[in-house]
């Protein structure tokens, strides 16, 4: 967390007071939630009632996506989901839950060889507004940090009627972010990608946008999402949406400096390296702090762990089932063959980035490169 808001969040955990509740403790809990609603409201661009709070983006996803699909096919019998094939699994299960387990008809949404949808795909998909009850796009991906034509996808939708959810985590304090200009009808946050605690996030959705809770109890946030709510951890979030939003241009030259340094270095150390997502510089293209690069003849989990080894913090970005490494479904989407799918590695540049650890990377790699490609030379191979 950032040091302004532990300060804050330290601050307001040691109050007493259920915000639902009615005596004076509660009532000053509730006014501190309040005041950050109107805070993080006030910075995205939006009303404070379009502001949902959750336990973090999951929960948001999972809200939007069934929430307006079960609300769209009760109101006009619309079936059909249009998703992105990259999106975070935080959206992409509750999609398949909601065909094995509700019926949805789902369209998976192509992306090119660098990550990005096609809008004539979705225009296509739209031609029978009355049979889609949610389109979900990711602003940003994850793994690869290309960037979506949210805005352009946001149109189309509104235009035809039929309700838009983008995942917008990645995006926020990043790329500039004003929700209000983009109208979507329901866009998901999560603090602790920026500097906030674990464990709260928001949807955002206007008071107007019919949605199907997920949670059923105490009926808070406007009987869309029960649960007591974490008054410390809102308080927290909203002083990380602050610095999130005010510091954006300045965090966004700084990153993409220290991305395309370590692009470079990468290229120079390991020429056959492969950079996957859009090689765009513009805030429009790619994220300003994601690296993500192939490294042909490895695996990638173990270069993962030579780097560990050397202090070096990255992540694969594959899912792991029961121990077993599979490939990175956004690779496979964008037509990346199961093997290079296996050798890629993200790097994650944040705030706290340094010139130094980019040169720290770009020193390491080599090495951890040819020990990963010897070790499977030396795997056995099947049959």
């Amino acid at each position: 967390m950032l040091p302004a808001v532990r300060d804050a969040w330290v601050e307001q955990s040691g109050r007493l007071g259920n915000p639902s509740s009615l005596h004076a403790s509660g009532r000053r809990a509730r006014r501190a939630v309040e005041e950050s609603r109107e805070s993080i409201a006030g910075y995205l661009g939006v009303r404070p009632s379009a502001v949902v709070f959750t336990s973090g983006g999951t929960e948001a996803d999972n809200l939007a996506v069934k929430g307006l699909y079960w609300s769209r096919r009760a109101s006009v019998g619309a079936d059909r989901v249009l998703a992105s094939s990259i999106e975070h699994h935080a959206v992409l299960d509750p999609v398949v839950w909601l065909h094995e387990q509700q019926g949805a008809d789902v369209t998976w949404l192509a992306v090119d060889a660098l990550g990005r949808v096609d809008l004539a795909e979705i225009e296509a998909a739209l031609t029978e507004p009355d049979r889609v009850a949610v389109c979900t796009v990711m602003w940003a991906n994850n793994e690869i940090g290309t960037v979506q034509p949210v805005h352009a996808i946001a149109a189309l939708c509104r235009s035809t009627g039929v309700p838009f959810h983008t995942d917008a985590v990645q995006a926020l304090g990043y790329l500039p972010l004003d929700l209000g200009a983009l109208e979507a009808d329901a866009v998901t946050l999560s603090s602790h990608k920026i500097g906030g605690p674990f464990g709260v996030g928001a949807l955002i959705v206007d008071p107007r946008v019919q949605l199907t809770p997920v949670l059923h109890g105490g009926g808070q946030e406007r009987e869309v999402r029960s649960g007591t709510l974490d008054a410390a951890a809102i308080v927290g979030f909203a002083v990380a949406v602050e610095h999130a939003v005010q510091g954006q241009p300045e965090r966004l030259l700084m990153l993409a400096a220290l991305r395309e340094e370590l692009i470079a270095g990468i290229r120079a150390a390991v020429p056959d390296a492969i950079l996957n997502g859009d090689p765009g510089v513009g805030a429009d293209e790619r994220l300003p702090g994601n690296v993500h690069f192939s490294f042909p003849g490895c695996e990638g989990d173990l270069l993962l762990m030579l780097l560990d080894a050397a202090g070096i913090d990255c992540s694969t970005g594959s899912a792991c089932t029961a121990g077993i490494p599979e490939p990175s479904h956004v690779l496979l989407a964008m037509g990346v063959n199961e093997s290079l799918s296996r050798s890629s590695l993200r790097f994650s540049l944040g705030e706290a980035t340094t010139p130094a650890e980019i040169a720290a990377v770009v020193a390491a790699l080599p090495g951890a490169v040819e020990r990963a490609r010897r070790a499977g030379s030396l795997a056995p191979r099947a049959g």
